[in-house]
């Protein structure tokens, strides 16, 4: 799991612990949720309607979502 950083300020990054924790809990309901929030959190302000995003995620992101496709594999 990432490291929490209380001197954080970006909300990505607590919404991304939080995502972790919900995943580690095997909580999908609230792991499914925060996974969304991640990504308004990522892609706001980055363009109109039509915008494609076209950046890889980080490396702790894809880890995240990657524990959140097996859970869900699992239930």
């Amino acid at each position: 799991m990432a490291e929490f950083k209380r001197n954080h300020k970006r909300l990505g990054d607590r919404i991304l612990y939080a995502l972790e924790l919900a995943s580690e809990q095997e909580d999908l309901d609230v792991a499914e949720t925060l996974n969304n929030a991640l990504e308004l959190s990522l892609t706001r302000n980055a363009g109109g309607r039509d915008f494609l995003e076209r950046r890889d995620y980080p490396l702790d992101v894809e880890v995240a979502l990657s524990k959140l496709r097996t859970l869900k594999k699992a239930t």
